[in-house]
């Protein structure tokens, strides 16, 4: 006969398992060194982006690629404005879309730090584009169960190391399979773990591992090697006419709402900052931005505060940097945005 205690016992037994299971994943991790980092997907995104009301001498907003999630070093930015760094970039996607949907937003009149990676900014393709607008959709129709559920998985997250979905996860490792790509086709990029650490406040971080590894670092490099002659050709004149205009737009409806915009060109170096000069000149790219928006645009080559960097992977700033680089920006951004 079937008791509910003979029923009992091999489901406890099997929660001890899985608990052993996890538990030993988890110490494994740990004593490895691998940190708690947080899934930068729609979720972490909305959190954030419901901060973009508070008052400009609350917080400033800062949107644009994975540059500016690296090189604005967050903590440096409160300590030294007193204010709050609302972290809305997407690593790998143009800010445009955001910057539009800020545009269009009737409640948004803050100041607004935008990164102007030109080979992303200038691009209409879909892989660069549809991160922002999935978060932007997620965002609009966020329930109060999804809210919930972001709020219990946070507490979870700030705790367990094996929570790391993007890295940690079984379709993480079956990604981690080399396939070759077909030609013209370039895939989800494989980057190390030390190279993505993410806190809870967005902001991307290399480990200290990353800075001495040269195997990664050209794992790192390798790949911008491929996405660059990707990119290369840049947008058709039509299309960078529509990107100029759609970003005028956007910036001249904050500004009759009381806001402002700022355009930053953050640093790069090396093979990445040449082969950039190349492809997406000044006075084709950055300075028909300017010109069209009418704001103030801040180039890193033109500040020797900031234009001395060397990116350990050509790209981005490591911590040390971002905190040097954050330091010196807040001077050259107008007033307004730092105090």
């Amino acid at each position: 006969m079937i008791t509910q205690s003979n029923l009992f016992k091999p489901a406890m037994l099997m929660a001890l398992m899985v608990s052993i299971a996890v538990g030993s994943w988890e110490f494994y991790l740990r004593q490895k060194g691998v940190p708690i980092t947080y899934d930068d997907g729609s979720e972490l995104w909305a959190d954030k982006r419901a901060n973009v009301y508070e008052p400009t001498n609350k917080a400033t907003v800062f949107i644009g690629t994975s540059r500016i999630k690296y090189d604005v070093d967050i903590n440096t930015w409160r300590k030294i404005t007193g204010k709050d760094a609302v972290q809305l970039g997407f690593e790998g996607s143009s800010p445009l879309t955001i910057l539009e949907d800020l545009g269009n937003d009737t409640k948004f009149n803050g100041h607004l730090v935008v990164d102007a990676t030109e080979e992303l900014f200038f691009s209409v393709a879909p892989p660069f584009n549809s991160r922002p607008s999935d978060a932007i959709h997620y965002y609009q129709k966020e329930t109060y169960a999804q809210k919930a559920s972001f709020q219990l998985n946070h507490v979870l997250e700030s705790h367990l190391v094996f929570l790391n979905e993007k890295d940690l996860s079984l379709n993480a490792e079956l990604d981690k399979l080399h396939i070759p790509n077909r030609p013209g086709v370039m895939g989800e990029p494989e980057f190390p773990i030390d190279f993505e650490q993410i806190d809870f406040d967005r902001q991307d971080k290399m480990a200290q591992e990353f800075l001495t590894n040269t195997v990664e670092q050209k794992q790192v490099t390798d790949f911008w090697k491929v996405f660059l002659g990707l990119v290369g050709k840049g947008p058709q004149p039509k299309e960078k006419a529509m990107i100029l205009q759609k970003a005028k737009n956007a910036v001249e409806k904050i500004r009759a709402r009381g806001g402002d915009v700022v355009f930053v060109r953050m640093p790069s170096s090396g093979y990445f900052w040449q082969t950039e000069q190349r492809l997406f000149k000044r006075q084709q790219y950055w300075e028909p931005l300017i010109t069209a928006t009418n704001t103030r645009g801040i180039h890193f080559a033109d500040y020797p505060t900031i234009n001395h960097f060397e990116c350990p992977e050509w790209s981005h700033l490591c911590q040390a940097q971002a905190v040097v680089f954050t330091t010196e920006l807040i001077k050259l951004l107008p007033s307004s945005f730092a105090k």
